[in-house]
Order: C-alpha cells, then structure tokens, then sequence
C-alpha cells in the first residue's frame, strides 16, 4: 500500500564489490542514537529501561561490541539451518529490503537452544536499504521492549550478510487483513482493538524520554500475533526526536505519501507538537481503510 519516498543517503561500511549476490540486510541512522527510559511504563510494559545506552554507529562498532544489548548473535549458518537453506516455502513475504523467511531456532540449530518460531529478514545486499536501516533496527529493537512493538530476537552480521530475527507474527500484516483477497476475517471490534494497539505503540515511542520518530506508520507495518495482538514493525526509517530545549528535528521526509502528515512533507521537520500531529495523521489514514 502507498508509495514509498524518500531514502536518507550517508556513509556507511564499504561493502567488497566482488561478493557473489546473496542474503543480505542494512542501516543506521544519521546521528547515534540514544535509548531513554520511559517513566510512564510498568515493568510489564518495558523489560528494558536504561537511562542512557550508547550505541554503536556503524557496522564496526557493533562487531567491536556486540555486548551493547541482549540480543542473541547468530553466525550464517545458524540462519540456513533455520530456514532449511532458506528454502522457497519458507518465505513470508518480499520487498525493497530483501526476503522474509519463517524459521525455527532450537537444538539442532544451536544447542540447548530453547524451540523458538521466527521471522528472518535478510536484506539484499544489492537493496538501497543498506547497513544504515539495518543498523537501525538492532540500535532501537535491541535497547527498547514494548507489548506493542515487535520482538528482535538477534542478528546476523557475518562477512556481507545481514539478517534480523524476529519474534514470528503468526498471523502476518494488518495490510492482508484488511485487503484480503478473500472475504474479511476483521470484526470492527477487533480493528478498534488493533487500532489501539499501534497507537499504544507510537504513545510509548513518542512518549519516551527521548522521543523516538517512527516515521514508517502504515498498515504493513502492523504485524498481527496468533490472538490478533498487533505490534510496530521495521524501525529502519526511526530516528531521534527532539529533546530538552530542542524544538524541532530537521529530517528529510520519509515514509509513504498517504500516511505522513501534510506538515511534515512541507516542512520536512518534526517539532514537538508536529511529532503529535503526524501520529494522529496516521492513524487516521489507517482508521480510514
């Protein structure tokens, strides 16, 4: 759904121009990132609150301390045997970042490993989406827990490869949902539960001591659990909000036409009062489909 726009450009690690093509992923963002505590969450809500957590910058920082967060680091191989060689059946889904393969994690991929169903993205190493929003991803999903932002598991960061490992949504997208190919399978009461889901989910991003810019709200985003929980996914576009004294943070407009907030593609800045405009902006584009 929409039309993406928009890809921000910055250095990132070279990549080696021989390597065969093959499963890849990547990003991160402009400046580094720092993850706040949220105050306004119970433990339940948030399993991890550091008040500060430097974060690594680039592909070398993470490699030189993979110890910044709990997030499991899993080699290659590891990610073969999980989704029987990233076998066709296997895939989930498709786009401009690379593949979505379903894959299970448990003894005979890594011992003493307890029985884990996930979502593996791997980027193409060829996508416009390089180590910049891979990066990303491990920066913001690696440092921060919420019952309405999906799960990284670990990652992949092995030669060229770059993979990410999910939590598995076993009932996919909100997107498929809502334009089935088939007759609808949503109540109206199950959409109002979900739409409360994502806003729970942007409250707690823009919310956060240091306000986290999602910048990537649609409806393929919204992934569904088996109970029709619905969770924030790809946090490859997030970047910093402002903070303190700061009144706005200027940044290049992305995401997809129809969901961003008119200020926003204007101005291409998002202030405090903006970053509360464009949530309910897209929110409301949702609620209208």
């Amino acid at each position: 759904m929409g039309s993406c726009f928009s890809i921000e450009e910055d250095e990132t690690e070279p990549r080696p121009h021989n390597k065969p093509v093959g499963h890849g992923v990547g990003a991160y963002p402009r400046s580094n990132p720092v993850i706040p505590q949220n105050t306004n969450l119970n433990s339940h809500d948030t399993e991890k609150a550091n008040s500060i957590v430097v974060i690594p910058k680039n592909v070398k920082d993470l490699r030189q301390n993979p110890g910044s967060s709990d997030l499991d680091i899993f080699t290659y191989e590891e990610m073969k045997l999980s989704t029987k060689h990233f076998r066709p059946d296997k895939v989930l889904g498709e786009g401009g970042f690379g593949i979505v393969y379903k894959g299970v994690i448990d003894e005979n991929v890594r011992p003493g490993y307890k029985t884990t169903y996930v979502a593996i993205k791997e980027l193409d190493p060829e996508s416009l989406q390089g180590d910049r929003e891979w990066l990303a991803e491990v920066n913001y999903l690696g440092h921060i827990r919420h019952p309405n932002l999906v799960k990284l598991i670990g990652y992949c960061c092995e030669d060229y490869h770059r993979l990410l490992v999910y939590e598995y949504m076993a009932s996919g997208s909100l997107e498929t949902h809502l334009f089935p190919r088939v007759c609808a399978t949503l109540s109206w009461s199950r959409r109002m539960r979900i739409a409360l889901d994502a806003a729970k989910g942007l409250a707690f991003l823009h919310g956060a001591e240091r306000p986290i810019i999602y910048r990537d709200f649609k409806t393929s985003n919204i992934l569904l659990d088996a109970e029709f929980n619905a969770k924030l996914s790809d946090f490859g576009l997030a970047k910093d909000g402002p903070m303190g004294d700061q009144t706005h943070v200027s940044t290049r407009v992305m995401g997809t036409y129809g969901y961003a907030a008119p200020e926003y593609v204007m101005t291409g800045k998002s202030c405090g009062c903006l970053l509360h405009k464009s949530g309910k902006h897209r929110i409301n584009a949702y609620e209208i489909q």
